[in-house]
């Protein structure tokens, strides 16, 4: 069968591999399974309760959810009329729902939760959506709830779709996904169906899974990471499962037994701290044990045969300790797609040599989303690099280093914005992705930063503040950091540490466990992270060396809206709400002779 539109796929499995699992979500304590039939049956339902609404091709419908089957029904039931959906993250403000809402024309809503629902009852407040018109999943006291719009759908018939979906169009619009980026109001990307399934076409021969495998899916739908692998999960006959919560994700792998998940790379280096916590708990033998794999497994080389002695070692290593590793990840995994951000090359060590193959990929929202991404095989996985491009997907590298690309998955445009669309794609057909980079062994792509995040100190050098970060965010005792210094003489550093190690190295080192915020003033604590800064400082450019280092006791988040809903730090927020730290760091350093040096 031809998956020309996003709800193609659901006839295409009906066809092919019609499965007693679908999707499934976790209710009163146990998975609830529903059938590749059911799954097309609702989504009609939904089409014609919005037909019923006098919803019509063209139409937003805003989806505000966390993962469950419902979201995708509601995906599908709105691409089978020509609607348009608008997933939004249920962690963004009221203004900006109701930024979405007005910019996008909304006509109707889909909502998680009661807390959801309040929220969109305020954006919504003064703005022509009818309140008949939002829908909300759970079962929440004065609101409509989704068994409503399917009891709508079931007085039409399904017959009536037909003609509807036949009018949809490849190139027609699908969805419009705001995008908060790190500056400035969000702007609405438009994919159309071609956008998504060219990606899925050109992404299907690097996914290692079938219809005999399950998928465990956390990540939010919402970004277009998730949806497209989602898609290509359905089109491959991978039954999904959904965890209930993040905080419920090592329980419901060992439930479910997943052959596969996507990720970001925070999630991992948790995953990752949570193990080596363990192994520190260990005395003797097995702590000794313990640490001798972690070692063997940071220098596994996807590119490297390292001989008889370390292969046999590392064998041991995995029947001995790494096999708890699987285990505790549902003893099924064949492996993690990583993608969001930059994967610290450690953690693609270890996991690869614990026999869990990490795949870290690249893309954008505006490309929805791949654009490369490391295989399965070792040959095709360079770790520290992206990976090898997908099919049918041209880059080239700009003047400036900045990564250019063409390819039938690159957006219609952003909506409402011909001005910045212009800015984004030039006349060429080329996209402007705004990271820097360079193709490795001629075939990895490597991402070395943002062409917008990178800045030039007093003297005229360039700073890629990532790199930095990266490089230094490997040590367990640092959180979260972001460097400083554009037209200042060096680059500064603010460091978030990691609170829970942090207080075991203080308990062993005679510091009184104290509250954040003593913490962060303690002068040997001051000294660790200095000395730590020094450490790693050794591997950059004496010019990229951070000389100065402050440590601040609140975690950036999405709530204080200093982090993007994908994590990402938004740097001017942050600078700006620093900016007397920061200048007195720099003040501090004019008092202190040849500061510039010391390190």
């Amino acid at each position: 069968m031809d998956v020309r539109r996003s709800f193609d796929i659901l006839a295409n499995q009906l066809e092919k591999f019609p499965k007693p699992d679908a999707l499934a979500a976790k209710i009163n304590g146990q998975y609830q399974p529903l059938s590749s039939q059911q799954v097309q049956d609702q989504t009609n339902l939904v089409s014609l309760g919005l037909l019923a609404l006098g919803l019509k091709k063209g139409d937003k419908v805003a989806i505000i959810s966390m993962n469950r089957p419902e979201w995708l029904l509601a995906d599908f039931g709105i691409a089978q009329i020509g609607g348009t959906s608008v997933p939004m993250y249920p962690s963004i403000t009221v203004e900006d729902y109701k930024y979405i809402f007005t910019d996008a024309g909304v006509r109707a809503v889909f909502v998680a939760d009661k807390q959801l629902f309040n929220k969109v009852k305020e954006a919504t407040a003064g703005l022509n959506i009818p309140a008949e018109n939002v829908f909300t999943f759970d079962k929440v006291a004065g609101a409509r709830h989704f068994d409503e719009l399917l009891e709508l759908g079931k007085q039409g018939n399904p017959a009536d779709l037909e003609p509807l979906k036949a009018a949809v169009q490849p190139d027609d619009l699908l969805t419009l996904i705001y995008t908060s980026g790190t500056t400035g109001a969000p702007k609405g990307v438009m994919l159309s169906h071609d956008n998504l399934l060219s990606n899925c076409r050109s992404s299907a021969r690097y996914v290692p899974v079938g219809q005999e495998d399950k998928a465990l899916s956390f990540l939010p739908l919402c970004h277009i990471f998730e949806r497209m692998v989602t898609y290509l999960y359905m089109i491959h006959g991978v039954s999904i499962y959904y965890a209930e919560s993040m905080e419920t994700i090592a329980d419901n792998l060992r439930e479910v037994h997943p052959s596969i998940f996507t990720t970001v790379p925070r999630l991992l280096e948790k995953v990752y701290d949570k193990i080596v916590a363990k192994g520190h708990e260990q005395t003797g033998i097995k702590h000794k044990l313990f640490f001798w794999a972690l070692d063997l497994g940071l220098k596994f080389d996807t590119q490297k045969n390292q001989g008889f002695i370390y292969n046999t070692e590392l064998a041991l290593a995995n029947k001995l300790i790494f096999n708890k590793w699987r285990e505790a990840l549902g003893g099924n995994l064949r492996c993690i797609v990583s993608g969001g951000g930059a994967l610290q090359p450690r953690l693609a060590r270890v996991f690869w040599a614990a026999q869990i193959r990490v795949m870290e990929g690249y893309g954008l929202t505006e490309t929805s989303p791949v654009i490369a991404v490391n295989g399965y095989e070792p040959e095709n996985n360079m770790i520290g690099a992206v990976g090898p491009l997908i099919d049918n997907m041209e880059v080239k590298i700009a003047e400036d280093g900045e990564i250019l690309t063409k390819s039938a998955s690159v957006m219609k445009g952003y909506y409402n914005k011909p001005e910045l669309t212009a800015e984004a794609i030039d006349k060429d057909g080329w996209f402007h992705t705004g990271d820097i980079g360079e193709f490795v062994d001629g075939r990895f792509l490597k991402i070395t930063d943002r062409k917008k995040e990178m800045f030039k100190t007093s003297g005229g050098k360039y700073i890629a503040p990532q790199v930095i970060e990266n490089k230094m965010k490997e040590d367990p005792l640092i959180e979260q950091m972001m460097v400083v210094g554009s037209d200042r003489k060096f680059p500064a550093a603010l460091i978030i540490p990691a609170f829970d190690e942090l207080r075991k190295w203080a308990e062993k080192n005679g510091v009184a466990a104290k509250s954040h915020a003593d913490l962060v003033k303690d002068e040997k604590v001051i000294k660790l992270y200095h000395d730590l800064v020094k450490k790693y400082n050794q591997g950059f450019a004496q010019w990229e060396q951070v000389k100065k280092e402050v440590l601040l006791p609140e975690l950036w988040t999405v709530e204080t809206g200093e982090m993007t809903p994908t994590m990402k730090v938004k740097r001017k927020v942050i600078t700006e709400n620093n900016k007397d730290i920061i200048e007195e760091l720099y003040n501090k350093a004019e008092r202190e002779p040849h500061t510039a040096s010391r390190h």
